[in-house]
């Protein structure tokens, strides 16, 4: 039988789609890897083999000759599969009091020791502070962090420091806290140190990826002040924003700041020269909007459409004003915060008030970002935060570990893992990621040095005790403060008043005697009386020890010489004594020696 080409290629068509339709009739059992080629195939088949098909005469135009259709239409990422699993309510942590605050802002920090969120508290703002093995119910009496004189709206855990946290509130002040490992026993009211510069509500605190306590605060008063936390002064004051800031991130390096505004705009700014290098609309919509540096230089916003639909795009610096992507998502309207990882380029968007979390993936290829999944839970979010990447278990090859505020006071645990059968150390799931150490110091940040982060290696200094990264000890902030810059003269000259009056410490003398003054220029505290006698009573003490001791050492010397001499010179033996006897009583001749 004699069949042709075209009667060859009708027959795989028509196989194809037998095979389709066998794939979805209800009846039909296949294994689920042949059903996933089978589809493939039949998605690639209707994306490129078909060019027209003419239901007259049957007639197929293939585009490709070749009968054996290997095409791939379906995206190959190993992050296709990955799916959030919530944990057991016994493993999260109820009955907090979640802030009620109407800021937009996370309301939840975390790091690989310790969980904070900002609570409500009367007479003030303070937000809890627990470790990961506190799971359960919270008591109600459970110790705060609570120094400010207003609601608390934004909390940070240092990068570099997993014992220390800022916090911005409404009373104008920023406080940087020391906290111990296995938290707090009691309520803390002392930080280590006050920031104050703003002159109105502080909605946002930011650390620095790359240099040592550098801090970034923005305020209600349209200013971004740069600190230096180590020395409690201000190193840069940034005043190019007309409206309220509502976000700020830096890119990989530090060394640029994406900032969005009231005013719809979004910018980059050079922090160091205070100068805006490019700025555009971000989304037309009046509501807040959000702004993220990716790590290889795009830049990603969330934000809302002139007819109040919520969107995102994704933009080249060079030319913020063409976005590459917009995609609008729902009507909903909540804020949306893009949580990102830069191991993984997958973009996790929390809205405030979804009971979603929607993940994408950005790829050089279109779309670029690509949509993957949809995690879902009966309850809405009032706020999220995210665990560092050091901070996730590598054991269940879990990428990526969020931690939801809901208004019914629990914060539930949600990990997002790749299915993965192999026990081993995954590879190309946990490159080398962010460390808890600095690149630069503040100096050198501001003198205009730029650095990439350090990082570090997962698979040699993660340990798996209880699901994660266990942080090496507790690192102690010490603060030098320095003379403010800001202040004016008669201010200057009440520090200096201060200055002289306190006792310099070992750091401040160390400053000074780089700075040119020598350490020992520094006056010493007036001896009086009471001290002059204790170091008499001191010294008394001292020598009544060394004279017992040069006793002790010749009497320990005369016995040693005794001993050796006595080892040497052995004495003569001693007679042996006769024995006593009665002359009253005889003795008998016969007698034997054991009966005498």
């Amino acid at each position: 039988m004699n069949i042709t080409m075209k009667e060859t290629e009708k027959m795989d068509v028509d196989n194809e789609i037998r095979r389709h339709n066998s794939f979805t009739s209800p009846g039909t059992r296949r294994a689920p890897v042949s059903k996933r080629a089978g589809r493939e195939r039949c998605h690639s088949y209707h994306a490129q083999v078909f060019n027209s098909f003419d239901s007259s005469d049957k007639k197929i135009s293939i585009a490709n000759p070749n009968p054996k259709m290997s095409f791939r239409v379906v995206r190959s990422s190993k992050f296709r599969h990955v799916y959030g699993q919530a944990l057991k309510r016994e493993q999260c942590y109820d009955n907090i009091r979640v802030s009620k605050s109407s800021w937009d802002s996370t309301f939840c920090a975390v790091n690989p020791k310790f969980l904070a969120i900002i609570v409500e508290s009367a007479g003030g703002g303070a937000f809890i502070v627990l470790p990961h093995n506190k799971v359960g119910r919270i008591p109600a009496d459970h110790p705060l962090v609570g120094g400010h004189k207003g609601p608390v709206l934004d909390i940070a855990w240092c990068p570099h420091n997993d014992n220390v946290i800022a916090s911005g509130s409404e009373d104008c002040v920023v406080k940087v806290w020391q906290i111990p490992d296995g938290g707090i026993s009691r309520t803390l009211t002392e930080p280590v140190v006050d920031l104050v510069y703003h002159q109105r509500r502080v909605g946002l605190v930011l650390w620095h990826p790359t240099a040592q306590n550098v801090l970034l605060t923005a305020g209600s008063d349209n200013q971004i002040a740069i600190w230096n936390v180590g020395t409690g002064e201000v190193l840069l004051s940034l005043d190019c924003h007309p409206d309220l800031i509502y976000s700020a991130c830096w890119n990989w390096t530090g060394s640029k700041l994406l900032t969005t505004c009231r005013d719809k705009k979004i910018r980059i700014i050079d922090p160091r020269k205070g100068e805006v290098e490019a700025e555009a609309i971000a989304h037309e919509g009046s509501k807040a909007s959000r702004a993220i540096f990716l790590k290889h230089g795009l830049v990603f916003t969330t934000g809302f459409s002139r007819m109040s639909e919520r969107q995102y795009t994704l933009r080249t610096p060079d030319a913020l004003g063409e976005p590459i992507v917009t995609v609008e998502i729902d009507t909903s309207n909540g804020v949306m915060f893009p949580l990102y990882d830069p191991d993984t380029n997958l973009i996790y968007l929390c809205g405030k008030g979804d009971s979603v979390i929607r993940y994408f993936e950005v790829t050089p290829e279109p779309p670029f970002v690509h949509y993957i999944n949809t995690f879902q839970t009966p309850d809405p979010q009032r706020g999220i935060g995210m665990m560092p990447k050091r901070g996730c278990d590598v054991a269940t090859c879990e990428i990526a570990k969020f931690y939801r505020l809901n208004n019914s006071g629990l914060c539930q645990v949600v990990s997002m893992t790749v299915p993965r059968k192999s026990e081993l150390f995954q590879e190309d799931l946990y490159p080398d990621t962010l460390s808890d150490e600095a690149s630069l110091t503040a100096d050198e940040w501001l003198a205009g040095e730029d650095a990439e982060p350090c990082t570090m290696s997962l698979k040699e200094r993660a340990v798996v005790v209880q699901g994660g990264y266990v942080s090496g000890r507790a690192q102690q902030l010490t603060v030098n403060k320095r003379s403010n810059a800001l202040a004016t003269g008669k201010d200057r000259e009440k520090e200096r008043e201060k200055d002289k009056d306190r006792s310099p410490t070992p750091a401040q003398k160390r400053d000074d005697s780089q700075a040119g003054t020598p350490a020992s220029a520094t006056p010493p505290p007036a001896v009086t009386a009471a001290i002059e006698k204790q170091l008499s009573d001191l010294v008394e003490e001292i020598r009544k020890l060394k004279s017992v001791i040069v006793k002790q050492e010749n009497r320990i010397r005369a016995l040693e010489a005794a001993a050796k001499a006595a080892i040497l010179s052995p004495p003569p033996p001693e007679p042996s004594p006769l024995p006593e006897h009665n002359h009253d009583t005889p003795v008998p001749e016969t007698m034997a020696p054991d009966e005498v």
